[in-house]
């Protein structure tokens, strides 16, 4: 998806992460831009731009750091589940 350049993307970013409740690696992927991008576009250029837009996108991307650590348990968790039924087929 090819995105406007500096405003207009920090802008359409904010948005989709706020609507969505998304992590910068999630809408990285979306974007199809890197994670460095879009942490640069949402956390320095958008509070200048439209900064009531800014302190909403902070709050979710804060929870989303807040809940990584349960994210990456389950993750872990899958990852074994997967494996012990790969096993078992064999």
């Amino acid at each position: 998806m090819d995105l406007p350049k500096d405003q207009d993307r920090s802008i359409i970013l904010g948005e989709f992460i706020l609507n969505h409740k998304a992590t910068v690696r999630a809408t990285a992927k979306q974007f199809g831009i890197s994670k460095s991008t879009v942490h640069k576009d949402v956390s320095e250029k958008l509070c200048k731009i439209k900064p009531q837009l800014y302190e909403q996108v902070k709050e979710v991307l804060e929870e989303n750091k807040r809940e990584r650590h349960i994210r990456g348990g389950q993750a872990t968790k899958l990852k074994y589940e997967e494996l012990s039924k790969k096993a078992v087929k064999l």
